[in-house]
């Protein structure tokens, strides 16, 4: 029965996002100019964020997590819960490799949609797990889909979180080929850019082959690769 359940929450998951893209939904935006919203540094820096949602995952994770050591590339993870349930092992891999765990939600439901208390819910549960799994307590946390709206920003309040969002979408959520993701990114990147990539996709996945492509292009035209809290630190 859990093993049925764990199937279908997997099954609405990947609904929600490949619906979420159909409907252009995945550019982050937020309400009013909230002092804990982020979706970039404004501080004069070379430093950018790569970020990853909607894992973890028992096969893109740990590819990803390779390329990340490859190059000396520290990173945040944005886990959603049901994931964590079902797999817990590359979850442990990312904290063990020192990469920054941040909560993206237990269900991925639409966060647009959810009104506090719900939000909070979503927001307790998925930390719930990432603590009984890593024994840390994140203080990040990105909504589904970016669609974030004055009752997520009040839950996220409530919990002490503050809301990270984007500045560039690398669309590998669209299985976009690793060369069109690569120019996307060199031609909008700036310092102080967090930028948005998935160790969880539907369909075939080109994560991993363009951050293999990304990494070292941007690290020779000086860019520091830093967690998101190192990021907006200041």
């Amino acid at each position: 029965m859990r093993r049925s359940f764990c199937r279908t929450m997997i099954f609405l998951i990947c609904i929600t996002i490949c619906t979420g893209s159909i409907f252009g939904e995945s550019k982050a935006f937020a309400e009013g100019n909230s002092s804990i919203v982020f979706w970039r540094s404004r501080e004069p820096t070379k430093k950018i964020a790569l970020t990853f949602d909607d894992g973890p995952h028992p096969r893109y994770t740990e590819r990803i997590l390779k390329i990340l050591d490859k190059y000396g590339v520290k990173a945040t993870f944005f886990v959603i819960g049901v994931n964590i349930q079902n797999y817990p092992e590359p979850l442990k891999l990312i904290r063990a490799a020192g990469h920054e765990i941040a909560n993206h939600s237990y269900s991925h439901d639409n966060s647009k949609d959810l009104n506090a208390s719900n939000a909070i819910n979503e927001m307790k549960s998925c930390e719930e797990l990432i603590y009984n799994t890593v024994g840390i307590r994140p203080k990040l946390f990105r909504p589904p889909r970016g669609a974030n709206n004055a009752d997520v920003e009040r839950a996220a309040r409530e919990m002490g979180y503050s809301v990270v969002l984007w500045s560039v979408d690398t669309l590998d959520w669209k299985n976009t080929p690793p060369e069109d993701i690569l120019d996307k990114v060199c031609s909008g990147v700036h310092g102080g850019d967090i930028i948005l990539m998935h160790d969880y996709t539907c369909g075939k996945n080109t994560t991993c082959d363009a951050l293999s492509l990304i990494i070292p292009r941007l690290l020779e035209e000086g860019y520091e690769f830093v967690t998101v809290s190192e990021l907006i630190q200041n």
